[in-house]
């Protein structure tokens, strides 16, 4: 409960400073975008292509920008004017999802092991919520885009996201004493509960935060509508986001994901 409690806050939070800003007469913008997700966890070996190619998951969300640039002065030079002509603020809310399992040579087939069995046996899920922001910069005039002097816009942006994440666990692996039973250790691999860490499962629910860094473009499709696409990178500040932290050397890094999105944007007014 609490976690919606501070989801709802946050939303709240950008309701009302979106609506300062419109008595501003600051423009909006607003647009759905959708795209395929590669997730990056401690299921299977992050160098291995099957692994990156494998764990491929969805997202899809809904995104606000606050427009500055008809506040911009063309003709005067100020640290005002550049930004208002080259940046905008991105809030947005999604959710992405990955079905996980293990790829590499430790589920290669000709591995008959019962340590491999475990590992194939072993599935998760990631699933994410998110609430966030980011400060996008345009090399190129916006006002100059917007006014049909390029077609294309390409842009940077970096910022931060708030997750509720609630990852999904699961074992098919037939093992002595309660098989398939995802709290006994020895229906996982057992190296990840001889590291002497903690448990290496844990599929509760939990919120963190979330950095984001994107490069993308847009093309200007009508007077009032642009479409976009982004490749984005999250990197979130807790490795359970797919319910699975084992202390092995291999496991170097936080969860983190590449998301390749494309957006319909239309602007609201100008």
């Amino acid at each position: 409960m609490l976690k919606v409690k501070q989801l709802l806050l946050l939303l709240f939070t950008f309701i009302i400073s979106n609506t300062a800003f419109s008595q501003m007469g600051i423009a909006h913008e607003i647009g759905v975008i959708a795209g395929p997700v590669a997730f990056k966890s401690d299921y299977g070996l992050r160098t291995d292509w099957d692994t990156n190619a494998g764990n491929i998951g969805v997202g899809i969300g809904i995104v606000h920008f606050i427009d500055f640039a008809y506040l911009s002065n063309r003709y005067e030079y100020s640290i005002s004017n550049f930004f208002y002509d080259h940046f905008k603020i991105r809030t947005e809310i999604s959710y992405n999802k990955t079905k996980l399992q293990h790829f590499g040579k430790y589920v290669d087939p000709s591995r008959t092991s019962d340590e491999a069995q475990r590992l194939r046996d072993h599935t998760g899920e990631a699933n994410n919520f998110e609430i966030g922001m980011q400060l996008e910069f345009f090399p190129l005039s916006i006002r100059d885009f917007q006014h049909f002097s390029g077609r294309w816009a390409p842009f940077l942006s970096a910022g931060a996201h708030f997750v509720s994440y609630n990852p999904k666990v699961s074992t098919s692996y037939l093992g002595e004493g309660d098989p398939g039973n995802i709290k006994n250790l020895n229906n996982f691999y057992t190296p990840w509960s001889t590291v002497g860490l903690q448990n290496p499962i844990d599929a509760s629910p939990g919120t963190t935060w979330a950095a984001v860094s994107s490069v993308g473009v847009r093309y200007k499709l009508t007077e009032l509508s642009d479409l976009m696409f982004d490749i984005r990178g999250q990197y979130y500040f807790t490795d359970w986001i797919d319910g699975l932290d084992h202390g092995l050397k291999d496991n170097k890094y936080n969860d983190w994901m590449v998301w390749f999105n494309f957006g319909y944007i239309y602007y609201l007014d100008q």
